[in-house]
């Protein structure tokens, strides 16, 4: 998928947090439109039973779009499926119709790891690594 020129420009990279994470390349305005949550489509039913075997692996890629449906970053993803959870972060997600934007929280240095809120609403059986010490589980 080719990268729209109006976003700014992010890279997926290791990170501190877990994993892999997604980086600003150059510095992001608040409220800016980073990235599209790419994925397949599914309803609640098909993606309760994928969700049980990402969790098994520690991994959350379903992300809810509405009482009909979700997005499965899994199938179909782009980089934001690498956006890593923060109890405070510097993004948040705006659903408009069935597309889910991740969004500058607050303005964002060339080089931060973005991050938000996922908000899960499962197992709690993800511990936090947001920061050391986080009690929170996803």
């Amino acid at each position: 998928m080719p990268r729209d020129p109006q976003l700014p420009k992010v890279k997926r990279r290791k990170s501190k947090v877990h994993g892999w994470g997604v980086f600003a390349l150059e510095p992001i305005n608040k409220n800016k439109r980073i990235i599209e949550y790419a994925g397949e489509l599914i309803d609640h039913k098909e993606s309760l039973k994928r969700e049980t075997k990402y969790l098994k692996r520690g991994e959350i890629w379903c992300f809810t779009v509405n009482r009909r449906w979700v997005r499965d970053a899994e199938v179909g993803g782009n980089d934001a499926r690498y956006l890593n959870h923060a109890c405070k972060p510097n993004c948040y997600s705006q659903i408009v119709g069935k597309t889910i934007w991740i969004r500058a929280g607050r303005n964002i240095a060339a080089g931060e790891e973005l991050t938000y809120d996922y908000y899960t609403d499962g197992e709690r059986i993800i511990q936090c690594r947001c920061r050391p010490g986080c009690k929170r589980s996803l």
